[in-house]
């Protein structure tokens, strides 16, 4: 019994540790975990293998009890004695001898062999059947392993065959690939070439129209075919084909130029052809010169559209596209040129003493044909031309050569600026400059015409300076200062005097702040710089004819020639103006007096630099103002007369006799550079006047200092004293009497004076300026006598 006890616990030992980590004595690989793992899932019925009945090695000692005995521990021993009995079916048994208890010892014993081992066996029966279980499946595993290896290999071996099928297939394709593009590249390269027989064909064919609606898609065609030879010269045959491809292009635009050139002369031929009855000039004729034209349009426009869109890639297209500009613009001609020659002709008949009226319908004519030719061009063609410019300059020429034969033969200045301001401002800034691509021919000619009209009036206004203005022999009225101003006056005080007796209502239609009285031609009427005063002195009919006659011919000249030959006229007008008035002046002085002819240069240089100032400022109006609050250095500042009050306002001509007098050379410098000539003969002619008005009115004692002066100069000279009281011209009653001649001969001509001087200038400012310099004159002269007879005369009598 120890023996088997021995035995079955060193078993049970091993079976504990054939499967016990770290270090079990049976481990299984993963392949045989992963397989059981596999038949647990293939087959989910399968019992789990039972459990170790041994949980511990210390047990292995008692190995029936382990497994039987696994219940609720018993209350007594009899209760255990009873259970160990019924489990060996004696519990009805009685044990009374020894022999009966050895007996049921050794049935025991057996029964727990039996019972324990059964355990066993069961186990290792149902691990038996487990290992044959496994043996199965790794046969079965390694048979598939076989069959795999046999399929991988199979595989591997139609993979290999598919590969280098599929390989092959692919070259197939391509190599099929590449033989239909080259197949289509030589039949696209081919395509062209064939279209040559098909193009022969119906270029040749009779029935061919240009307006059919196969031709424009062939002409296309053909046009690739062309550029495609051109770009490709290395083929075989090229030379032979382009020539051919070249002569089927030579024929098309055959048939496209007979065409157009057939329509054209065709309508040309129907008009020329019309009812002769018609008048060539008519309404009626250039009418239908348009609109048959644009009614025919049409049939040639779409052509023409695609010579023109070709003109650019191919030569021949330009040139085909000349010749029908060239027979469009030759059948305009042909049809234009006999009525616009009659239509000029006519107008010079109807207009020909009215050269201006000529002009301008002549030139509105011209107008309207260049602009009607555009617009016709324009219905026929796309792209413009420079012939048709050409063309029309070659029909404005006829109006020119009509009109230039009739200036040359214009005298009038008035004429002649009528027409420049024609051409200049109504045609070439006013239509031109509106439709300038249109009337681009037309303002070749119109300036063509300005410059001979323009010529034209520089020659005759030379004549003019020289014959009206240098030449001029005034006649007794002219020089009749100033009586012919006193009439004025009086004239104007008895209109005055009639006014004051009219209503008031009637009075303020002749208010004088509102009538401007100068009026020079179309630019005086909007020359702001114009007085507006009723003066006698200041009515343009008042003015020294030669005055006159250089503004107007100044103001003719301005806006008719160019800046530069205008400014030489002007100095030459200018000039021979000058010296009319100083002539006038001088006839003036003999049979007046002085200060007649020197009021009337004066106030008459005034008029002509206040008139030529928007000659020199482009009409830039300015004017100076004048402080009078001021002494001598009196401000000057430009202001806009606009800005200024009307009684604080004064002329730039009063102001430059202040300059003159009074102004620093700087200031002086500024004005002479812009108007020197007048500038100077009208300071010389204010510096004549303040002399000569202080000498008439203090001579006598500026000659009583002179002598004294020169005394003190022989005296300091040899030496000796002199005693100015002991010279008998220098006595006290003699001094006395020649300060009371003085003062009695200002009494007596001062008035005169400034009366004369109201009378020419006739403004208040004008005359204060220009009689200042004199009154200050005559009060030096008597503050240097004041002074020499406080000296020589004071100390004498407190002497003695």
């Amino acid at each position: 019994m120890a023996t088997l006890a021995g035995e079955s616990r060193e078993a049970w030992e091993r079976l504990g540790l054939w499967e016990r980590l770290p270090r079990p004595l049976a481990p299984l690989s993963e392949r045989q975990l992963d397989s059981v793992a596999a038949l647990r899932e293939a087959l989910p019925g399968l019992p789990a293998p039972p459990e170790l009945p041994i949980e511990d090695l210390s047990s292995l000692g008692q190995p029936s009890l382990t497994v039987t005995l696994t219940a609720m521990v018993p209350q007594s021993t009899e209760d255990i004695i009873l259970k160990g009995f019924s489990v060996l079916g004696m519990e009805n048994e009685r044990i009374e001898t020894a022999q009966q208890f050895f007996s049921w010892f050794d049935q025991l014993g057996t029964q727990m062999d039996q019972d324990e081992g059964a355990k066993y066996r069961q186990t290792r029966l149902y691990l038996s059947g487990f290992e044959e279980q496994c043996d199965a499946i790794l046969s079965d595993v390694n048979s598939a392993l076989q069959h795999l290896e046999s399929l991988q290999k199979q595989y591997l071996f139609v993979s290999t065959k598919t590969g280098t099928l599929h390989e092959a297939c692919e070259q197939l394709l391509k190599e099929q690939s590449e033989l239909v593009e080259l197949t289509e590249n030589i039949h696209q390269k081919l395509s062209y070439f064939n279209e040559l027989e098909n193009i022969n064909t119906k270029l040749n064919s009779p029935t061919l129209s240009v307006n059919s609606d196969g031709f424009i898609p062939m002409l296309a065609k053909l046009d690739d075919c062309i550029a495609y030879i051109s770009s490709h010269p290395d083929f075989k045959d090229y030379p032979v084909y382009l020539a051919k491809f070249r002569q089927c292009l030579s024929k098309a635009m055959h048939l496209m130029k007979t065409y157009t050139v057939h329509t054209l002369q065709h309508l040309t031929s129907q008009l020329i052809k019309r009812d002769p009855s018609v008048p060539p000039n008519s309404d009626n004729a250039f009418t239908l010169f348009y609109v048959k034209f644009r009614a025919a349009a049409p049939k040639v426009r779409t052509l023409i559209e695609q010579i023109e869109q070709r003109s650019e890639k191919m030569p021949e297209y330009q040139q085909l596209l000349n010749e029908i500009h060239q027979c469009y613009l030759d059948q305009r001609e042909h049809l234009l040129g006999p009525s616009i020659t009659s239509t000029v002709t006519e107008l010079t008949n109807r207009n020909n003493r009215d050269h201006c009226a000529l002009v301008r319908s002549g030139c509105a004519f011209m107008v309207h044909v260049c602009q009607d030719e555009h617009q016709l061009y324009d219905e026929f063609f796309t792209k413009p031309t420079s012939k048709l410019d050409e063309l029309l300059e070659k029909l404005c020429l006829s109006l020119y050569d009509v009109f230039r034969p009739l200036i040359i033969h214009v005298i009038h200045l008035e004429t002649l600026s009528e027409l420049c301001g024609i051409l200049k401002n109504e045609m070439l800034e006013d239509h031109v400059q509106n439709n300038a691509e249109q009337l681009a021919a037309f303002a070749a000619g119109v300036k063509q015409m300005l410059e001979d009209v323009q010529e034209r009036l520089v020659y005759r206004t030379y004549i003019y300076i020289q014959t009206d203005i240098a030449g001029y022999k005034p006649a007794s009225g002219d020089l009749a200062y100033p009586a012919k101003l006193e009439m004025m006056e009086q004239i104007a005080q008895s209109l005055k005097d009639e006014e004051k007796k009219l209503p008031a209502d009637a009075m303020k239609v002749d208010d004088p702040k509102t009538y401007n009285v100068v009026k020079l031609d179309t630019w005086e009427s909007s020359n702001p710089r114009l007085q507006t005063t009723i003066s006698p002195a200041d009515l343009h009919g008042m003015w020294y004819p030669t005055v006159r006659r250089t503004l107007v011919c100044l103001s003719k000249l301005y806006r008719c020639i160019d800046k530069a030959v205008f400014q030489g006229l002007s100095q030459e007008a200018l000039s021979a103006c000058i010296q009319s008035l100083l002539a006038a002046a001088e006839s003036i002085t003999k049979n007046k007096t002085q200060i007649d002819g020197q009021l009337f240069l004066i106030k008459h240089l005034l008029i002509l630099r206040e008139q030529i100032a928007p000659f020199h400022t482009e009409f830039t109006i300015k004017e100076i103002s004048l402080d009078l609050k001021k002494t001598r250095d009196a401000a000057f500042k430009i202001l806009n007369p606009m800005t200024v009050p009307h009684f604080f306002r004064l002329s730039s001509s009063n102001a430059l006799i202040q300059f003159l007098l009074e102004g620093t050379p700087e200031i002086r410098e500024h004005y002479i550079d812009s108007k020197k000539d007048v500038d100077r003969h009208l300071k010389f002619a204010c510096e004549q006047f303040i002399q000569q008005q202080t000498k008439q009115l203090v001579e006598p004692l500026e000659e009583f200092l002179a002598k004294v002066s020169a005394l003190k100069t022989v005296a300091t000279q040899k030496g000796p004293k002199y005693n100015l009281s002991q010279q008998p011209w220098a006595q006290p009653a003699k001094i006395s009497d020649l300060v009371s001649s003085t003062y009695k001969t200002i009494k007596t001509k001062l008035p005169s004076t400034l009366q004369s001087m109201s009378l020419y200038l006739a403004n208040k400012d004008t005359e204060f300026i220009l009689f200042k310099p004199v009154k200050n004159n005559i009060q030096q002269v008597f503050q240097k006598l004041h002074a020499l007879l406080n000296e020589e005369y004071s100390k004498k009598i407190s002497r003695s």
